[in-house]
């Protein structure tokens, strides 16, 4: 039988059992939201709070385990068949036999935090006036436990499916990203995925993640030459960030006044009154002796899809310290780190292209470390979410060009560096599924929302036939990767609810042919 007349019939075998069961289709997403309300809804928090408590950061061995054991306790228990394939879970509601696979894919792990700076403990999964709060919240257990409620109405429907639907969890995303392409070497992808790790109402681009790293040996060694009694501070320790996609919200520097020089109390009302923006404050600590201990605090962000709601704190501790220091290597990354955060757009590195579609690069001058085996070295690392037609390579030239005329200009001898591997990802505003979310989501939401853009890499990116589709929602601030992470029972039932209009309408159906095509 010819494809095409297969899918025809297939078509009218649907639209017929769907008939009989007394559900038409344009009705199959409203019965799927009422059953979803009736009897999953009551579940949502409890299992969004439960899988908050394991703190999935990179390294964290154990809570990786445990929390695939509770993947497997709670999915069984809802009636899935769960595999262990590694670094990912496969939960599965089956369909017919050799029926096509619809992936719904999220990942299990999360950003490093600090503590300190929450208000709610961060792996305790705190419900507060309709809102959850914990690290993961929006980013991305949250899509995860929609997906398993999304799942379960479908399975509680009784409604007759063209699909397998394979909800699968990954658990390194934030960190190497590794775990997907190990599970591409022992299983078949999806005929068609939604990963559900980004905004509605669908992603058709998605920013290259590259990163430039700029080391300096000696760090704290006064350069030859410098008179040490000039008035100046000399930084005797630097550390700044979290992770390169996060925005640095803490940046600390210890200052050592030189002995010989008069005037540090002078020097420390200078520190105090430097001029601090709104959203930032200024900390300062006698540290003994002709120490002090400068702390900025600012806010943490989406490094690439809520980079303007952030608060650069090494950004504006470099802006602090300028002409205040004493001529070191570490001076110099500070100075390279205020040259790249002149703006958030890459103006301080020379790349200041604006696409019409794609928009502008994402520059997030995210931290400066120890170097890896030299605890007298640091590194300055500085993520870059990448638009065309610049590739990485060329990228990464452009980069290594910036460092060498900035130590031509400041006598520096900083080294370049980082990982310059990444590619843009687009997708057809005009191509099938595209238009087929694009319709699902403004059925739900009533919007005539635009295709998005986004600055944040998924799995899309890493899983063959597939394409981001929610489940944040792009009336507000992305929260993901910040202090006190959230997201409101109202946006997380509004997100099943899309979800589920898309599962009626693609796993209820035909499969598309050439999805990706027009």
């Amino acid at each position: 039988m010819k494809p095409r007349l297969h899918a025809v019939m297939s078509f009218f075998l649907v639209l017929f059992i769907l008939t009989i069961s007394g559900v038409s289709q344009d009705k199959a997403g409203d019965r799927l939201r009422s059953i979803y309300h009736q009897r999953e809804e009551a579940q949502l928090a409890p299992l969004l709070t439960q899988v908050l408590r394991f703190p999935t950061v990179a390294g964290n061995e154990q809570a990786r385990r445990d929390q695939q054991q509770w993947l497997r306790t709670t999915a069984e228990r809802l009636g899935f068949t769960v595999r262990d394939a590694g670094m990912v879970t496969e939960i599965e509601l089956a369909g017919p036999a050799d029926a096509p696979v619809l992936g719904l894919v999220v990942h299990g792990d999360v950003q490093p935090v600090n503590e300190a700076e929450w208000t709610f403990p961060p792996f305790a999964g705190t419900v507060k006036d309709g809102t959850i709060f914990g690290r993961g919240a929006a980013d991305d257990k949250g899509p995860l436990v929609q997906a398993l409620l999304a799942m379960k109405s479908l399975k509680e429907s009784g409604l007759t499916l063209t699909h397998t639907i394979r909800l699968l969890v990954g658990s390194d995303e934030e960190s190497t990203n590794t775990d997907i392409a190990a599970y591409l070497r022992n299983h078949q992808p999806p005929y068609l995925s939604l990963v559900l790790d980004s905004s509605f109402p669908v992603v058709v681009g998605e920013k290259a993640w590259n990163a430039l790293e700029v080391t300096v040996k000696d760090a704290y060694q006064t350069k030859a030459g410098s008179d040490g009694a000039a008035g100046r501070w000399t930084v005797t320790h630097l550390e700044a960030g979290l992770a390169a996609s996060i925005v640095p919200s803490q940046a600390s520097v210890q200052l050592q006044w030189p002995a010989s020089a008069q005037g540090r109390e002078a020097a420390i009302a200078d520190l105090q009154s430097a001029v601090i923006p709104p959203g930032y404050k200024l900390e300062l600590k006698r540290a003994g002796g002709n120490a002090v201990d400068l702390l900025i605090h600012g806010r943490a962000a989406h490094a690439g899809v809520n980079l303007e709601g952030g608060r650069n704190a090494l950004v504006l501790l470099a802006r602090v310290l300028e002409d205040r220091l004493q001529p070191s290597g570490a001076t110099d990354l500070l100075s390279f780190a205020r040259q790249a955060g002149v703006d958030l757009y890459g103006k301080g590195l020379g790349i200041t292209a604006n696409d019409p579609l794609w928009g502008r690069y994402a520059v997030n001058v995210a931290m400066i470390k120890p170097a890896e085996g030299d605890a007298n070295a640091l590194t300055l690392t500085i993520n870059i979410r990448s638009i065309p037609p610049l590739r990485a390579p060329e990228l990464q030239v452009a980069m290594e060009q910036q460092v060498v005329t900035f130590n031509r200009m400041h006598q520096a001898s900083l080294t370049s560096g980082g990982y310059f591997k990444d590619t843009v990802l687009a997708f057809d505003p005009e191509s099938k599924i595209v238009k087929r979310l694009m319709a699902d989501y403004d059925r739900v939401t009533g919007s005539q929302a635009k295709p998005a853009i986004s600055g944040g890499g998924t799995y899309a990116k890493r899983l063959p036939n597939s394409i981001a589709f929610g489940m944040w929602f792009p009336d507000k601030p992305y929260p993901g990767h910040d202090v006190d992470e959230q997201i409101s029972l109202t946006d997380l039932n509004r997100g099943v609810e899309v979800l589920l209009e898309a599962l009626a309408d693609i796993a209820l159906h035909p499969p598309l042919e050439n999805p990706f095509g027009k």
